[in-house]
């Protein structure tokens, strides 16, 4: 319970503005009518049923940038269904920044998934309990990527760092421009234990809604002191040390299996 205080506590704090339209900031790309801006374009859901999920795209492409997305996802037994938002540039060598929400039986909770792709290469996971239903009502979920490191954070708690390590011969997204893409879809041969649960399609249409985004970037220079610049200090490190102590569920660097040879460069900066 202390830490559950602990934490509503920094959502408050470190609270963010109103958002942007989503008329003004995206486009709709697939779903044929699955997907709808709503309210005066300050809403935006996605649905998905047996035939199509449904996804849209930023208008813009970003080379660094800190975004904020509220985000409440599919309720009751959202078995098989992956929420998904995240940065991505296009082709085989691509960079992407991800979030993605797995579903669950009812009950049972989602498990946050992260991952950072450089060059195309991905394959660095971490995934989370979260300590909130974030089928409930809307919690932000943000991204800040600039040229020192990229922060995931949820209600403003920093839940991981990746650090820009190519000093120490580590791929880490700098020159590729980043549109943001947000997708609800059908994963049900993986996303809830391994595939071993179905969606149950009884239950479509699956929806999930997104509300208030924000992003800041910069056109030709950031001031000094900004987001761009910005990277964790002690306290929010120990904030971020207490998330990974007490909900993540899985973390590349301390899995063996995959790496029997030792864990990759950047887990020992992390």
């Amino acid at each position: 319970m202390a830490r559950l205080f602990v934490l509503v506590f920094i959502g408050l704090f470190f609270g963010f503005g109103l958002g942007s339209s989503f008329d003004q900031s995206f486009d709709i790309t697939w779903g044929n009518g699955r997907a709808k801006i709503l309210g005066d374009g300050n809403l935006l859901t996605l649905s998905m049923d047996k035939v199509s999920g449904s996804g849209f795209q930023s208008k813009n492409e970003y080379l660094y940038a800190k975004i904020d997305m509220q985000i409440k996802l599919v309720a009751g037994n959202s078995a098989g269904t992956v929420t998904a938002y995240y940065f991505s540039s296009l082709g085989a060598n691509h960079d992407e920044i991800d979030f993605e929400f797995l579903g669950n039986l009812s009950g049972q909770p989602y498990t946050l998934h992260t991952n950072v792709f450089a060059q195309g290469k991905g394959g660095r996971e971490q995934q989370f309990h979260l300590w909130f239903d974030p089928t409930q009502d809307f919690h932000t979920y943000s991204i800040l990527w600039n040229p020192h490191s990229i922060i995931f954070t949820v209600d403003g708690t920093p839940i991981r760092e990746f650090k820009n390590l190519q000093s120490r011969g580590v791929q880490y997204p700098t020159s590729q421009p980043m549109r943001i893409y947000a997708s609800l879809w059908d994963a049900e041969e993986w996303a809830t234990r391994g595939g071993l649960v179905k969606t149950d399609w009884s239950q479509a249409p699956f929806t999930a809604s997104f509300r208030n985004f924000n992003a800041l970037s910069c056109s030709n220079s950031c001031p000094a002191n900004s987001w761009f610049s910005q990277s964790l200090d002690a306290a929010g490190a120990q904030r971020m040390k207490m998330v990974q102590q007490n909900y993540m569920i899985y973390n590349y660097c301390t899995d063996p299996q995959r790496f029997p040879q030792g864990a990759p460069v950047e887990c020992s900066f992390s």
